[in-house]
């Protein structure tokens, strides 16, 4: 899934992620930076990332999944 980075402390490890899909907070799981090309995160910064069983953010990466293409209808 994707969403973008709320908050994140390099020192700890700790942080969280807001799901695009329905504004979810996920707090990041221990470990969900390793294997991936990030070294740290920003705010605001848009990823994509998997879930684990505790519904904690994992394998975080960047790229999309799908093209969002453009909206055919506006507000």
């Amino acid at each position: 899934m994707q969403g973008v980075i709320k908050s994140y402390d390099p020192v700890t490890g700790d942080g969280v992620v807001v799901r695009d899909t329905d504004f979810i907070e996920c707090d990041l799981a221990e470990g969900a930076l390793e294997g991936s090309v990030f070294r740290f995160l920003r705010q605001g910064q848009r990823v994509i990332f998997d879930l684990d069983d505790d519904g904690r953010a994992t394998a975080l990466r960047i790229g999309s999944e799908v093209d969002m293409g453009t909206p055919t209808h506006l507000y």
